[in-house]
């Protein structure tokens, strides 16, 4: 039973939940490259357009009125990336040559895959559910949860999905030129919709998006429901070679990402160098589950002149299994 199921047991049958063993492991493959830098995002052009095609298979058991309203037709979203212009805002695409960009995220998704495929060090429940935050804004959260998804959907074998989980700001889908109004709320709040009534596909084969969906007073109990136990679940089991990438809130200042972390399997905390203190990242990472897998991606980071591994910090991708981390993010504190 995984976490997800037995979360939904929790609710039908009112038992407390029981944590599993705790054990840890740390990967460190930071000293190789300096990360990744966050650039100003440019305006990108709506690209999206619409196409239909016939789908047999609607909602089965749902309202017989409700399938006669979408008949044997639907209507399903495309949207056409603008590679030119998400690479001149600093953003991997399938056509771009090498980089050191993308090699930084070859090595970033390559632990992330591997524990999808229970070959990590850890094994975790739903491990293709990764979840993307940080403690504070404008650490580059959203652009690494995009350069991720991009980089997992270059694999050969995998599909990617991207969900705009920061329903309070959602900024992936913007980022994207993605401009359809409904989305991951509106599927909560509808149960007249499905998950195929919200997806956006793009011109990456391999590539679909899930938008935000509009602003809700109530999003955290909306993300809390029964109805989100449920979509989560079929997103984790219905297509065995996809990885669910999640754009997440900023962990210490809404409630929404504790709420999503508890269904996850991965976490990426990003942490911006030379902004972010030390206590604000331990914060952060207490209050996420103890039986997740929890990675650090620090961004922004320059290497010092004559030194690629720069001077005064020790940066570090690693995975914690249980406990907090206690080494330090940043050797020395913002002033």
């Amino acid at each position: 039973m995984n976490t997800i199921q037995k979360a939904l047991a929790k609710r039908e049958h009112a038992t407390p939940s029981v944590l599993t063993e705790s054990t840890s492991t740390v990967l460190q493959i930071d000293a190789v490259q300096p990360s990744t830098k966050i650039v100003q995002q440019h305006t990108i052009s709506d690209q999206t357009v619409y196409f239909t095609e016939t789908q047999n298979d609607l909602n089965t058991g749902k309202d017989s009125n409700v399938e006669q309203e979408k008949s044997n037709t639907v209507q399903n979203r495309f949207h056409r990336l603008p590679f030119d212009q998400l690479r001149q805002a600093g953003v991997l695409t399938p056509d771009a040559k090498r980089s050191q960009l993308a090699e930084e995220y070859r090595l970033i998704k390559r632990p992330l895959l591997l524990n999808v495929d229970k070959k990590g060090a850890d094994i975790a429940e739903n491990p293709n559910l990764i979840m993307v935050t940080s403690a504070l804004p404008g650490e580059g959260k959203t652009f690494t949860a995009i350069n991720l998804a991009m980089s997992i959907a270059m694999e050969q074998d995998r599909t990617v999905l991207l969900v705009d989980g920061d329903v309070a700001k959602p900024a992936a889908s913007k980022r994207l030129g993605i401009t359809f109004e409904q989305g991951l709320i509106d599927l909560l709040e509808n149960d007249r919709l499905s998950i195929a009534d919200v997806l956006v596909k793009t011109n990456i084969e391999n590539m679909r998006v899930i938008p935000a969906g509009k602003h809700h007073d109530r999003a955290t109990e909306l993300l809390a429901s029964e109805r989100m136990l449920a979509i989560m679940e079929e997103l984790s089991s219905r297509y065995p070679d996809r990885i669910v990438i999640f754009d997440s809130p900023p962990l210490l200042l809404t409630t929404e990402s504790a709420v999503l972390s508890e269904m996850m399997g991965q976490i990426v905390v990003v942490v911006a160098a030379e902004q972010t203190v030390q206590q604000a990242v331990i914060e952060a990472l207490t209050r996420l589950g103890q039986d997740k897998i929890k990675g650090l991606v620090l961004n922004k980071y320059r290497p010092s002149f004559g030194s690629r591994y720069g001077s005064g910090y020790g940066y570090s991708y690693s995975y914690s299994y249980g406990d907090v981390p206690t080494s330090d993010v940043s050797s020395k504190p913002k002033d």
